[in-house]
């Protein structure tokens, strides 16, 4: 027994070292990777960053001009025409709003859930004043008093313009991710 003790103790001498030299190269190793790691995903995310906060910014920028295209004032003007009637222009006025909507739906993806959901409900806002001023006439009657008859409820209004909210919730959210980057 004597012998078999001794050569266990003789195992355990070079085997305790070498399983403590192993933990602690495991440890090392793990540190260093899980850094290394850390450090790539890093540089990652401010590569990435680099990249969507122009298209972010980019994104806002549209919103805003369709916004400010869909404002009465300007909506009105830049699609009224004099031999149009009523009903054409209302439908057109409509059409435009909803067209312009269409051609910026891929903002959505760069832009926060309540800056889309302000811009949608703009859109729906708008259309309904004119739809709703627009019932109220003779179809057959000329543009010029659709025009006249919008242009007279957005002046005498004394609220604020849903546009002009709109534009100040993309203007601020704008300036967060200008001053706090993408993740804002």
């Amino acid at each position: 027994m004597d012998n078999g003790l001794a050569t266990f103790l003789e195992i355990l001498k070079y085997t305790i070292p070498a399983l403590i030299m192993l933990i602690v190269t495991y440890m090392i190793v793990s540190r260093f990777l899980t850094e290394q790691t850390t450090r790539k995903q890093l540089a990652l995310f401010h590569e990435t960053q680099n990249i969507t906060l122009p298209m972010r910014l980019q994104a806002y920028e549209r919103l805003a001009l369709y916004i400010e295209r869909i404002t009465p004032r300007s909506l009105l003007s830049r699609v009224y025409q004099k031999e149009m009637n009523v009903a054409v222009y209302q439908a057109l006025l409509v059409q435009t709003i909803k067209s312009e909507f269409d051609h910026n739906l891929a903002q959505q993806i760069y832009v926060s859930r309540q800056v889309w959901d302000t811009v949608r409900g703009v859109k729906e806002q708008e259309i309904n004043l004119i739809n709703a001023i627009g019932q109220k006439m003779d179809p057959e009657a000329p543009a010029k008093e659709l025009h006249a008859a919008i242009m007279e409820y957005v002046m005498t209004d004394s609220g604020e313009q849903p546009t002009e909210v709109a534009l100040q919730i993309i203007t601020d959210e704008s300036r967060r991710v200008l001053s706090h980057g993408p993740q804002a």
